[in-house]
């Protein structure tokens, strides 16, 4: 049932209080349980960017209860626009008709939760920090429902005050930041109160301000689990347990512990080759490790986010001795505030001789045009005989609601075998948002040569210095004939040079998004980099001369229409010795068929031939075993081959299975050995470098089925391999032939269940 429109007009008079009644959370707006709410109708269009009225009617509802955050919409959809009620796995998400609440539950902008329901009652969570970078790896424990009519479809979210660590109120007040949105599946359109933008560098701290009741929940959950595996390999079989604990006694300390967290098979990292000098970054899946973690993501010395100080898969990861993967014994984090203070303790225990101890300590404290925040950490790493601390300082000051600036000053202290070393390094990041869809960004970073931020943190490289200005234009009023919605140009130079004073290379980059007017969306970009040096391929060994390079990326996303959705991508990449006129060109296709709104098959088909393709090749080393008895540089012709797919099956609201299958095939085809002289050019020597392919498997099918919130029984069957040979082989056969690879082949068992007290 909607409100009648008397109704709304003077619900839009009263304030929030909470009525004496509870929200029944059933996707139906009832006017009785959502009287004294207030009532949002001004959504506008911010995608695309216009913020012209919405096309389409749009109501919100907010509310505060005793109970938690209530929200509800009601989104107008005649007949004339076809409805998308796709169901999909958890944070994965879908183009599917869907409504949004970002909520900022200390309004300083610092850290945020998104909540979404599709209108299959599929949901995402996720937490938003760095004002607009979102991660689904957190989930929690909030109630939502949908339900539909001719004239559209409502839901409801009831979101629990014990979600996440809150800052006292004032007189028994609480100001949030809060946005709710609305998506048309059908078109990506996407409305929204107030009228900001998730792409604007400003979101998180520019949403609406909000003053409601301060309410307070306790609560003390144990969620203990059991995992079986049985090894099909050598005939083994193990058990294991453990438990998580969560304690918030009031909306200002929230207490997360673990013993024995698990490691099993339930969630699978992507399959990698990496020959590359730079380590590859997976995200972390385990509980406690993403449960309010987003207070530490400090991001450092990248803009793509990637980079951080504390990186939670150290913990349990690559053990210091070589063998294996650190067990972590217990690890405790504790999040609150005080005295206007926000703060947050990190510690995690490994066990035996090789076994890490890791600390974090942060704080943060916000005025009104301004905050500063401070971080320490330190890692204890006996097997190597080493201490590890890194300490941080940030500020942040939006002295404009156009100008925003974000200063990071970083320093590390590490003393190995006695041996002491400190660096340092900071970055600065200047937006500022002009009228009529103009915007500029620039950012500076300084990396020192002695900088060591990995026992910790994670940091693709340091030695390292990087300037770069962008200029970007969006442009949304695109003819309504036009199958484009918006574009957004942006415009960049940067220069890179490390701290030696080496000169790695300038570049240039032109980049446009579209937004289409079906949901989908592309992308085009050139880049270009000057000719320069190349400081990391030799590992060490010195800086290599190195000729321009070139980039060409044209990617295109249709969302479902009918039965189909398809993604693809074409790229051109000239990065090695031969420069602009010898890259490597690749392809990426990825069809999606859906069979209903709850059973969906996927596949992709990845190739790339690089017949310039640089590797660093240490003597008598991987992966260009044999060449003799000195480093080389190695270039190589190279094809490479991936098959994935896989099957999304949403049976009930409960219960789902899914496969997932990944293969890769790679050939190397040995073209050219190099000696570095003394000048950084590469000289042709006449050792033959060996060829080499290998390839790679990894399939999993895993049935869920959920008990109750946050707990859920697994069972996974898991089969994967790895093979590497010294000779060249067609990718062709060697994708096929790893489909027989069988280094692993586990069944595995797991049994969660979070007890609420």
């Amino acid at each position: 049932m909607r409100l009648a429109p008397t109704s709304l007009a003077l619900l839009s008079l009263l304030s929030l209080s909470a009525p004496a009644w509870a929200i029944d959370v059933d996707g139906r707006i009832d006017p009785a349980e959502w009287q004294g709410a207030r009532h949002v109708t001004d959504f506008r269009q911010v995608q695309p960017l216009s913020r012209a009225p919405g096309s389409q009617p749009t109501e919100g509802w907010i509310l505060a209860t005793p109970e938690g955050l209530a929200i509800g919409f009601h989104s107008t959809e005649p007949a004339s626009i076809p409805r998308t009620r796709q169901s999909a796995q958890r944070d994965v998400g879908a183009q599917a008709d869907r409504v949004n609440l970002y909520v900022d539950f200390d309004g300083d902008g610092r850290t945020g939760y998104n909540f979404t329901v599709l209108l299959s009652d599929s949901i995402i969570d996720a937490t938003i920090t760095n004002e607009n970078q979102f991660a689904t790896d957190w989930d929690g424990n909030w109630k939502h429902a949908v339900s539909e009519d001719a004239e559209g479809w409502s839901a409801e979210m009831l979101i629990p005050w014990y979600i996440a660590p809150m800052q006292a109120g004032s007189g028994g007040k609480r100001t949030i930041g809060i946005q709710l949105d609305r998506v048309i599946g059908a078109s990506g359109e996407r409305m929204a109160w107030p009228a900001v933008s998730v792409q604007e560098p400003r979101f998180l701290s520019a949403l609406a301000k909000v003053e409601i009741p301060e309410y307070s929940q306790a609560l003390l959950a144990i969620t203990p689990y059991v995992s079986g595996l049985y090894d099909h390999i050598d005939g083994g079989s193990g058990f294991d347990g453990g438990v998580d604990l969560f304690w918030k006694p009031n909306s200002r300390f929230q207490l997360s512990a673990t013993l024995n967290p698990d490691f099993g098979q339930v969630e699978s990292d992507q399959l990698v080759v990496n020959f590359s000098a730079t380590e590859t970054f997976f995200s972390d899946k385990r509980p406690f490790f993403t449960e309010n973690q987003a207070f530490f993501d400090v991001p450092f010395g990248s803009l793509n986010n990637a980079n951080r100080l504390l990186y939670t898969r150290r913990v349990g990861g690559p053990a210091d001795d070589g063998v294996g993967s650190g067990d972590v014994i217990a690890a405790v984090k504790l999040n609150g505030s005080a005295g206007g203070f926000n703060y947050g303790v990190f510690a995690a225990s490994e066990a035996d001789a090789a076994g890490r101890d890791f600390y974090a300590l942060r704080t943060t404290r916000d005025f009104d045009a301004q905050g500063v925040g401070a971080m320490f950490s330190r890692v204890e790493r006996p097997f190597l005989d080493r201490e590890a601390n890194v300490y941080e300082f940030d500020h942040r000051w939006t002295p404009s609601p156009k100008l925003s600036l974000r200063t990071t000053l970083v320093g590390s202290d590490v003393v190995q075998a006695g041996e002491a070393a400190r660096d340092s390094g900071g970055q600065v990041l200047v937006d500022y948002d002009h009228d009529n869809g103009w915007r500029q960004q620039g950012y500076a970073l300084h990396l020192g040569d002695g900088l060591q931020l990995n026992d910790f943190g994670y940091l693709e490289r340091n030695d390292f210095n990087y300037l770069r200005y962008q200029v970007a234009h969006r442009l949304a009023d695109v003819p309504r004939d036009s199958a484009y919605s918006a574009h957004d140009w942006r415009y960049a130079v940067s220069r890179r040079t490390n701290d030696h004073g080496v000169h790695i290379a300038d570049a240039f980059s032109v980049d446009l998004f579209n937004d289409l007017r079906n949901g989908g969306s592309s992308w085009f970009g050139i880049a270009g980099f000057g000719p320069g040096h190349d400081d990391l391929v030799t590992r060490g060994n010195g800086v290599v001369d190195m000729p321009a390079k070139a980039y060409l990326n044209y990617e295109h996303f249709r969302p479902r229409k009918e039965h189909w959705s398809f993604y693809g991508n074409a790229q051109y990449a000239a990065e090695g010795l031969a420069g602009p006129r010898r890259g490597a060109i690749s392809f990426d296709l990825n069809p999606t068929y859906f069979v209903n709104d709850t059973l969906s098959f996927y596949g992709e088909l990845f190739a790339r031939h690089n017949p310039d393709w640089l590797l660093w090749c240490p003597a008598g080393g991987a992966p260009c075993a044999g060449q003799g008895a000195r480093d080389l540089l190695g270039t190589y012709r190279a094809n490479l081959l991936q098959l994935n797919g896989g099957m999304q099956w949403i049976i009930n609201a409960k219960q789902e299975l899914r496969i997932k299958m990944e293969t890769i095939a790679l050939d190397a085809h040995a073209v050219q050995g190099w000696d570095l002289a003394a000048n950084g050019r590469p000289q042709r020597v006449g050792d033959g470098l060996n060829d080499f392919s290998l390839r790679n498997l990894g399939f999993q099918i895993r049935y869920r089925y959920e008990l109750a919130p946050l707990s859920n029984l697994y069972v996974a069957y898991v089969r994967g391999g790895f093979g590497f040979q010294d000779e060249s082989q067609a990718v062709g056969g060697l994708l096929g032939d790893a489909f027989s690879l069988r280094d692993d082949e586990q069944l595995f068992v797991k049994l969660n269940y979070r007890f609420e007290l």
